[in-house]
């Protein structure tokens, strides 16, 4: 009954306050930095400093587990809220901790796609400078990519009718057997059977593969530019940050937010030359 009772305390749910998040984000910002932050989680001693510090400032009891499910909600948030400031008609208040909709149209598209960023609308993240710097991946918007992937599969299957409609009408595999100039019946020759079924399959998957391979190419304008090069990492753009003389850390993590946010910010960013890059970000920093 004892165990049962300590396993039941264990998984007690946990109210987490501004002042438990605040501590838990320092550990974790730092650590992040020291490379404690791998592809396959924290390392240990990240873990246990998180516990600590909360432990200690905040006088509460938390475990290992409490940080990892905190973790998740934080990844949560920054996978959605990447993805919106992706596009140019959202962005993000600073000051209000919240999302800006620029454009009323363009949110009720987007959330009929993606559902789950609907409460979002209002909701409140405190803390996004650092959760960002430390959840951020490339989460890359897919919707154009997975509708070009639906365009491809549905060309591809009509490649695939369409050769099969040539061949079955084609005459050396269609009709009745035509007579000679002898009146001897005739019927088709065994190469030719073999030669329209080797089209029918081989054919179609030719067909099948080619329209795949191009279908992504067809889906774009004519006129378009060439694709752009691959965006800089979050670590590129943390190093080039860090790189930057006298940059505060409060001023560190607000341009992080807008860099990773903005591709081409960190473009113009990289082309100044670096006594003026921290006025630039400052200018920045203030639109927001």
């Amino acid at each position: 009954m004892d165990s049962t009772n300590g396993r039941r305390k264990n998984r007690s749910y946990l109210t987490w306050t501004d002042n438990m998040d605040r501590a838990l984000l320092d550990v974790l910002v730092e650590h992040h930095n020291n490379g404690n932050h791998t592809a396959n989680g924290w390392r240990p001693a990240a873990y246990s400093a998180a516990v600590k510090n909360v432990r200690e400032k905040c006088s509460v009891e938390i475990t290992k587990e409490h940080v990892c499910s905190r973790c998740k909600t934080f990844d949560k948030h920054c996978s959605i809220i990447s993805k919106l400031l992706a596009h140019s008609d959202f962005g993000w208040d600073q000051d209000k901790n919240m999302l800006i909709i620029h454009n009323e149209d363009a949110w009720k598209i987007y959330i009929a796609k993606n559902k789950a960023a609907a409460c979002y609308k209002n909701k409140v993240i405190k803390n996004w400078d650092a959760i960002s710097l430390i959840f951020s991946r490339d989460y890359a918007t897919s919707e154009e990519e997975s509708a070009g992937g639906e365009n491809a599969q549905e060309m591809a299957l009509k490649g695939a009718e369409d050769v099969r409609e040539v061949t079955q009408n084609s005459p050396s595999t269609s009709g009745p057997s035509s007579q000679d100039q002898g009146g001897t019946p005739t019927s088709t020759r065994p190469s030719q059977q073999c030669m329209s079924k080797r089209f029918r399959t081989e054919d179609a998957v030719f067909c099948m593969s080619g329209n795949i391979k191009n279908s992504f190419q067809i889906s774009v304008k004519p006129n378009e530019p060439p694709e752009e090069p691959a965006k800089a990492s979050p670590k590129e753009i943390f190093a080039a940050l860090q790189e930057i003389p006298n940059l505060g850390r409060a001023d560190l993590l607000r341009a992080y937010c807008i860099l990773t946010s903005n591709d081409r910010k960190f473009e113009s960013l990289v082309a100044l030359p670096m006594d003026m890059r921290k006025d630039w970000l400052m200018m920045e920093i203030g639109k927001k």
